[in-house]
């Protein structure tokens, strides 16, 4: 396994790199600059504020300068606010590890129990059910469903406050976020654990008299988690990253609304920071989740 978990970094390192250097030079491809506002700076001025942040120099020189401040551990300063971009960043994405690890969580438990039971009372009701809100919520865009939230809870019936700068309410972001993920996995595991309970192992272990909460939940569902593993592992990043429209529509301060925030007004290093930060969670989630598969099935060897 060591030496899988070796190559896998190394081809995770290489992956971050090229994804650097297609944001880097496609960011810099865009017409217009940082410094572009409605009212126009002096030449003077924007020349100075070129020269301090490397703007003047040719992009192949930009990159390699901020590759080698990124390799010390530099992230730089914002354009826009010249604060550090490493400690906002971190305390930024906080909020968004707080908001994407309860959806995650919910999104989890909630699917693989409805999962089980529509496969356990396949074509009855609970099934056909379940089914029907499960399909209405893969067809429902987060933002969609965000601004639905936002506008029944919140405008309409007054249950949620709509902003709260000091202690934002969390209950509608985690529902926007995690109906999507948790209609999918409900489906998925359905679709596993009928397949787990038409095996061979599970025939014989009913003819030896085990007892069915032992064979649904110690052999059908633990052989079921498979496809669903290999889902949950970049559907936790993807959580965890992809949050920007919901913070947005919830006034919630994470770093998705940073990363929208810093395209709009063209701040390259924080875009470059974020693109960085949110590809290395992605690679190493993809890594947890081939390293979680050996646990689940011993099966499995990873070469």
């Amino acid at each position: 396994m060591a030496k899988y978990i070796a190559k896998r970094i190394l081809l995770a390192i290489v992956s971050i790199w090229i994804i650097t250097m297609i944001t880097f030079f496609a960011m810099n491809a865009i017409p217009g600059g940082p410094f572009n506002k409605e009212k126009a700076l002096s030449e003077k001025t924007l020349k100075e504020l070129e020269e301090r942040y490397n703007l003047d120099k040719p992009v192949g020189e930009q990159y390699v300068l901020y590759m080698k401040d990124i390799l010390h551990g530099d992230w730089g300063v914002s354009l826009k606010t010249g604060r550090p971009i490493w400690d906002d960043m971190i305390k930024k994405f906080a909020v968004s590890a707080k908001l994407g690890g309860m959806a995650s969580i919910f999104a989890i438990i909630i699917g693989i129990i409805l999962g089980a039971i529509a496969a356990l009372t396949r074509n009855k009701l609970p099934d056909r059910l379940i089914i029907f809100f499960t399909t209405l919520g893969t067809a429902m865009p987060s933002f969609v469903l965000a601004t639905l939230l936002l506008l029944v809870f919140c405008l309409k019936l007054g249950w949620f406050p709509v902003y709260s700068a000091t202690d934002p309410n969390y209950t509608l972001p985690v529902i926007a976020l995690a109906v999507y993920p948790m209609a999918y996995i409900t489906r998925l595991t359905k679709t596993s654990m009928l397949d787990a309970l038409n095996q061979d192992y599970i025939r014989t272990a009913r003819a030896k008299g085990v007892s069915k909460l032992k064979v649904i939940f110690l052999h059908a569902l633990r052989n079921a988690l498979i496809p669903v593993i290999t889902y949950v592992g970049p559907m936790v990043a993807y959580i965890l990253t992809g949050s920007m429209v919901v913070e947005n529509i919830f006034t919630i301060g994470g770093l998705g609304s940073t990363f929208v925030t810093s395209i709009t007004s063209r701040d390259y290093p924080t875009i470059m920071a974020v693109t960085i930060f949110l590809a290395m969670l992605m690679v190493v989630a993809n890594l947890l989740t081939d390293i979680v598969y050996k646990f689940v099935d011993p099966r499995i060897k990873l070469d």
